[in-house]
């Protein structure tokens, strides 16, 4: 749309059905490649994004022209996807339901690209559990324990 302009950064987390750890590490690179495409073809820019076996951090510059849900969507969908073609693991890949947002500022973007980068790190200390808890905290938001997420 002409004369509209936005500056929308997102930070997206989300896991897999019972926040196992199954996410392929050893194909972490093509996993990652392969999302990043589905956002670029969505005209959102990626900033950062890195799949732990338990979850994944995704952070972008956010294209309004599409839902954010309809974004989580394509990009569950098309993850499971590839990976159950890949036969990477025994059974079906599925996420959970639900997502986490968190929106930042301009001048936070360094800080949230290294926070995600540095993933491997961070959880040497955290689970993604108290993890997620805090961003939830962090970012005042009001949330019910029993719809959070399957925690095994």
């Amino acid at each position: 749309m002409a004369n509209t302009y936005t500056r929308i950064y997102l930070h997206l987390v989300f896991s897999p059905i019972g926040r196992e750890n199954v996410i392929p590490i050893k194909h972490k690179e093509e996993l990652q490649k392969y999302t990043t495409g589905i956002i670029q073809n969505r005209k959102h820019k990626l900033l950062a994004i890195n799949y732990m076996p338990d979850h994944v951090h995704i952070f972008i510059g956010y294209e309004p022209s599409q839902a954010l849900p309809d974004l989580l969507r394509d990009i569950k969908a098309n993850a499971s996807k590839f990976i159950n073609d890949k036969r990477w693991l025994p059974g079906k890949f599925q996420w959970q339901e639900g997502y986490g947002a968190f929106s930042y500022s301009h001048s936070q973007i360094n800080e949230v690209i290294q926070y995600i980068n540095s993933q491997e790190e961070h959880h040497r200390k955290a689970t993604f559990k108290n993890e997620y808890l805090k961003l939830l905290e962090k970012f005042d938001v009001e949330y019910d324990p029993k719809y959070l997420f399957e925690w095994i």
